[in-house]
């Protein structure tokens, strides 16, 4: 009896299968809007003028300002880019293999919930968001305003990067509550936003949409 209860406790501890928890975030995030309240609409609506501000005000100046920097083949502000593309499963991978490997339960988790929220935001939702607006790349010089959506050679907007980087910072952030953590984990990932428009790969409103839905996904899975 004792051994059997044993079993059946670490039964317990193993708790659902990745694949079930990956599941039901995904269901938990998509399904979000039909939850949400007067005051989530009103974020949702402050959230998407900022944007629109962004691409009417600021997203030809601020490129005109990165074209002055050209050539752009800066060492440094290429490696911070990788943060949001090549460097972003070596995060994912290092948390997951330390915290296995070294019994951390909240490193394990922050792995996890990284991978999650990134197959998410990074996998589904910016993907959807650039098929359906189809904006074209700053750097086909076909200007901000140019969009076919459902148009797979024009994926500007949102940014991925930006996305992917975000998604990783808010996670940590809400894993480790030092400021000193948030403020680095944000700062780099900014720098990757910032990076991105210095290559001009993106206007300045598809690094802060992209900014927007890394965080908020991030956020909700950690929370959830």
């Amino acid at each position: 009896p004792a051994a059997h209860a044993a079993d059946a406790g670490d039964s317990s501890r193993s708790g659902p299968s990745y694949s079930a928890v990956l599941v039901d975030d995904v269901t938990h995030v998509v399904t979000a809007p039909a939850r949400w309240d007067g005051d989530d609409w009103k974020t949702v609506g402050w959230s998407t003028a900022a944007v629109l501000g962004t691409a009417l005000v600021i997203d030809r100046p601020w490129r005109d300002e990165m074209r002055r920097h050209a050539p752009n083949n800066n060492p440094a502000i290429m490696q911070v880019e990788r943060f949001g593309a090549q460097y972003a499963p070596v995060v994912v991978g290092g948390f997951l293999a330390v915290g296995a490997l070294g019994g951390d339960d909240n490193t394990l988790e922050t792995g996890t919930d990284m991978l999650t929220a990134s197959l998410i935001a990074s996998g589904i939702v910016t993907p959807t968001i650039k098929l359906l607006a189809g904006r074209a790349r700053p750097r086909y010089n076909m200007g901000a305003n140019y969009f076919k959506p459902f148009s797979s050679a024009n994926a500007s907007f949102p940014s991925g990067h930006t996305t992917e980087a975000f998604v990783l910072a808010s996670v940590i952030s809400e894993h480790y509550e030092s400021p000193w953590v948030g403020y680095t984990a944000y700062g780099l990932a900014g720098m990757v936003g910032l990076a991105r428009t210095y290559h001009d790969a993106h206007f300045a409103s598809d690094v802060l949409a992209g900014a927007m839905i890394g965080t908020v996904v991030g956020k909700s899975v950690v929370h959830y």
